[in-house]
Parts: C-alpha cells; structure tokens; sequence
C-alpha cells in the first residue's frame, strides 16, 4: 500500500523492515534453539528504528553479531522500498 505521493505507508514500511530481520535471524538459528526473539520496528516522522532483542545459545552464530545483521538488513530492505 502507497500513500498519495507514492512512497510506501508507514505499515508496509514496518513489515517490510520486520521480515527482513526475522529472515536473517531464521537463516541463523534454528526455530527451536531460539528462547526468545523480539524484533521491534518504528517508522515515524520518515525515521526508522530497528531494535532485536535475541535470546539464543552460543554455538549455530554469535547472537549478537545475528542481531546487528538482522537490524542492518531490515534498514537496508527498508532502504530498498523507497528505491523501487
């Protein structure tokens, strides 16, 4: 969904940068060794925010480094919606 002057709604926005965060995630870890995965999106005023919270064992990837990537990759999917 578009709003009048053709850049994605703030909706589209957040599920856009929310899919992109857990793919990298998912693409990381198994479903099942993850505790618990909070992905949290905003996009308001034209300015985005990105934080991942991610509980998981050592071991598949360094969580943490898992975390950067997914928050990098969901600015970056967000950065190609207003591309296109």
């Amino acid at each position: 969904m578009t709003t009048g002057n053709d850049d994605p709604d703030d909706e589209t926005v957040v599920e856009t940068a929310v899919e992109a965060a857990e793919a990298v995630v998912f693409s990381r870890f198994d479903r099942s060794n993850i505790t618990d995965i909070d992905i949290t999106v905003s996009f308001e005023d034209g300015r985005l925010e990105v934080d991942v919270y991610l509980d998981a064992p050592d071991g598949q990837a360094d969580p943490e480094t898992v975390v950067d990537d997914a928050a990098l990759a969901a600015r970056a999917a967000v950065d190609d919606l207003f591309s296109s």
